[in-house]
């Protein structure tokens, strides 16, 4: 019996024996479920020399490319990517943008997100996180903006700070005129700070930026702080800023150990924490000891791509509770 001859691709005089590419697309998949993503790379760019690749294998490319920060070649990948029109289209986009973010790329990443928002391709069970998207990419290009001004005098409206007038405001306004004040000298409009702080109707998080304009400028005074049913009176001067305080601390070591091997749940879990700390801050979070919130963080950041198990629900709850402050509402 004759044996079936098989086609001997060549690319560039090369030769590429019958199953070798398909060889290293299922090595550079193994290779990233193990969290391999510099060998990942190294198999998937070889094999795409002789191929276009399908949706699976440029997606598994273009992340590996991403958690081996490696953002200009990611981008690329990115973009063949959704020139396929693959099936997880939105998974796609969300990482074409967070590798455009990378790149410092604002502009390109707030027109883009508007447009999809404007356009409804966006499922509306994902519009909450493309959202949170176009909201951190702004605060980031803000940073990077006003880090490189330099600084000028600012004047303070006095009567802006007074509580009825402060609580009249958006919660939005609210925060940017907290946010004037962040370098500037605000010993004397102290009492007015320390009004807001203790007002029954302050959200967490502004209660908190409230705080820190106090505790940055070590102003000696006291302060009572109610936040979930909990009340302290603290001295600004004596605080720790929130990334400081001994939990959070216990806390980012504890995952920063255990999820070394996943740099994006990492990645995530450090985001989330720093989001949250400054909703409970000058609190941690409260009843809850390190080794807790640590594998209470892993277990949410696992659930959100999916890996879900048994789980301290109540915990759960608590964490939705945070995301949710740590948002403030367009009102």
């Amino acid at each position: 019996m004759r044996k079936k001859r098989r086609n001997i691709q060549k690319q560039d005089n090369v030769i590429v024996f019958p199953g070798t590419i398909e060889k290293l697309i299922a090595d550079g998949h193994h290779f990233a479920e193990h969290y391999q993503y510099d060998l990942a790379v190294q198999a998937l760019s070889e094999a795409l020399q002789y191929t276009e690749g399908d949706e699976s294998t440029l997606s598994v490319y273009a992340f590996s490319l991403y958690e081996t920060r490696d953002f200009e070649k990611a981008k690329e990948a990115c973009e063949k990517l959704l020139a396929v029109g693959p099936n997880k289209y939105i998974e796609a986009m969300e990482l074409y943008l967070t590798v455009c973010m990378e790149l410092k790329e604002f502009n390109q990443v707030e027109e883009l997100i508007k447009s999809l928002l404007e356009e409804q391709v966006i499922p509306e069970e994902s519009i909450p996180k493309f959202i949170r998207l176009q909201e951190l990419n702004a605060r980031i290009a803000e940073n990077i903006i006003q880090s490189s001004e330099p600084d000028v005098e600012v004047k303070i409206d006095d009567a802006q700070f007074q509580k009825d007038h402060f609580f009249s405001l958006s919660y939005m306004r609210q925060f940017q005129l907290l946010q004037t004040v962040r370098q500037v000298n605000v010993r004397h409009i102290e009492q007015e700070i320390i009004a807001i702080i203790e007002d029954e109707r302050v959200h967490p998080l502004l209660q908190s930026e409230a705080l820190l304009l106090l505790v940055n400028q070590q102003v000696n005074t006291t302060v009572t702080v109610t936040k979930f049913n909990v009340q302290l009176t603290v001295n600004p001067a004596e605080l720790m800023a929130p990334n400081a305080l001994p939990v959070t601390h216990q806390v980012m070591d504890l995952v920063e150990d255990e999820l070394q091997q996943e740099p994006s749940a990492l990645d995530m879990v450090q985001y989330l924490i720093t989001r949250h700390i400054a909703v409970t801050y000058p609190f941690e979070w409260f009843d809850y000891d390190a080794r807790e919130i640590a594998d209470g963080y892993t277990d949410f950041v696992h659930a959100m791509f999916g890996e879900v198990k048994e789980t301290d629900y109540d915990l759960m709850d608590f964490f939705q509770k945070l995301e949710q402050l740590s948002e403030l509402p367009d009102i």
